[in-house]
């Protein structure tokens, strides 16, 4: 280990700055989007079975909602633009806006060159959670999903349920093309449900049990036509491990709900991003 300089304490003491400060970000409505969802209409209906993935699509102006549905159960969320799949969700810089962990009022952005809201959190049951004293919280944007990639590396095994395969396979079902062709369009993903932080002393990241109980939900307002992909991950509510058959796992439920007319007379779906793209070339 290197020496400390003389300074190390006053270096350390140095206050932090908020790299993205967002209040000159466009704020969702959540009034109107609230309003809407108190009565709008439960339409489209999509069960995920455990340790596999389904789709669905969301018209731009409707809400998607995902529930628990028979035990405690995290998920793995992939968003797409419906109209064009080069457009998806970018974790990353949902991260960098609105912090580790997401709840109402946050938006979930697509990535460059678009970088426009694709959803907003309209309700949470979750949201009392808050952070506890491990640093855990729930709906994180810093996991990439599990994955047989770095399964295979850790344990030498092949497991064919991590969430990107499954990802892979309902994505690829709802193309009608092999899950090979198309796992390079799957991304980091919004872990629904999941508690997560990091740790004090390493850094590493954690999961611990999930506080989801059947009939907890979160509800997104699609932004733009969406194409939602959903992993019920292999970990169940993650208090052990992932990747492998060792935990309960149950079955997640996506559905699409339509608000009345007249209830979004106000709302406009979000333009793409406003820069020229010239890149000072």
């Amino acid at each position: 280990m290197t020496n400390a300089p003389d300074d190390a304490a006053a270096r350390r003491a140095v206050e932090p700055v908020v790299c993205y400060p967002v209040e000159t970000l466009p704020a969702p409505d959540l009034p109107l989007y609230q309003d809407a969802l108190v009565d709008a209409v439960p339409g489209m209906t999509q069960r995920v079975p455990p340790r596999d993935a389904d789709t669905i699509v969301v018209p731009a102006g409707s809400f998607l909602q995902i529930k628990s549905v028979e035990g405690p159960q995290v998920g793995d969320l992939n968003l797409f633009s419906a109209t064009d799949l080069s457009e998806r969700f970018y974790s990353g810089k949902t991260r960098a806006l609105h912090g580790t962990h997401i709840t109402v009022g946050d938006r979930m952005w697509s990535n460059f060159p678009k970088l426009r809201p694709m959803a907003t959190i309209v309700q949470d049951s979750l949201e009392w959670y808050g952070i506890d004293q491990f640093g855990g919280s729930v709906h994180d944007v810093i996991g990439t999903r599990c994955d047989p990639y770095t399964h295979h590396l850790l344990a030498a095994e092949h497991y064919h349920h991590c969430c990107h395969s499954n990802l892979s396979r309902a994505l690829a079902t709802y193309l009608g093309k092999h899950p090979r062709d198309v796992e390079h369009l799957v991304h980091d993903v919004l872990n629904v449900f999941m508690c997560t932080g990091f740790t004090r002393d390493t850094g590493q990241y954690f999961m611990k049990a999930s506080p989801v109980r059947p009939g907890d939900s979160i509800t997104l307002f699609a932004e733009i036509d969406l194409l939602a992909v959903l992993s019920a991950c292999p970990g169940g509510d993650c208090s052990s491990e992932h990747s492998s058959d060792v935990a309960a796992c149950f079955p997640l439920e996506m559905q699409v709900l339509t608000p009345l007319d007249g209830k979004l007379d106000k709302w406009r779906s979000p333009p793409i991003n406003g820069y020229d793209g010239g890149h000072g070339a």
